[in-house]
């Protein structure tokens, strides 16, 4: 991005979820606010605006990053991974959303887009984890609805799905 005196806004451009996209943004855009107001990707939710409740978790370059803490000029020529490409190509739900789904993950569903991202980094880096570990990996983001052991239970089936599915087409595991 060129350098931008206040109130100005210049074009970014990044990879979301595997596509080219551009808009504009000014240099103190934050992240979240540029997926949804100009990129149109309004699956990452906004919550405290402060990076406490992980409702805005996205993965930058395969990290998982508050994108409410994060400029929108930090993500130039990056890789942004948010909730609308974790679905399978043909529109269906990828297997941790399957799993939030199957197991009653979520109520109001404020908080999901955050805990997917979450799990996704997680998952791909630790395809076979313990209940604790997977606590430990969601102790960063903020549920008022469900107690979290539904949350759990779901990100423990879609590991075990991915690892299946991974034996048996023999690819090694660890997806979103």
């Amino acid at each position: 991005m060129p350098k931008l005196s206040s109130g100005q806004r210049g074009a970014l451009r990044l990879r979301l979820n595997g596509q080219d996209a551009e808009g504009l943004a000014a240099p103190n855009t934050l992240l979240s606010d540029f997926l949804r107001q100009e990129l149109g990707a309004t699956g990452t939710h906004v919550g405290c605006e402060h990076g406490i409740c992980g409702a805005c978790t996205v993965l930058l370059d395969g990290k998982a990053v508050r994108s409410c803490l994060c400029l929108a000029m930090q993500a130039e020529d990056r890789e942004v991974e948010t909730i609308e490409g974790l679905a399978a190509a043909d529109g269906s739900f990828g297997p941790l959303q399957d799993a939030f789904h199957r197991h009653f993950a979520l109520q109001c569903g404020f908080c999901t887009p955050g805990f997917l991202m979450s799990l996704t980094e997680f998952l791909r880096s630790n395809p076979d984890p313990s209940e604790a570990e997977l606590r430990e990996a969601l102790s960063g983001n903020i549920c008022r609805c469900t107690g979290y052991a539904e949350i759990v239970a779901a990100a423990l089936a879609a590991a075990n799905s991915v690892r299946e599915t991974a034996k048996d087409t023999g690819d090694g595991g660890g997806g979103g």
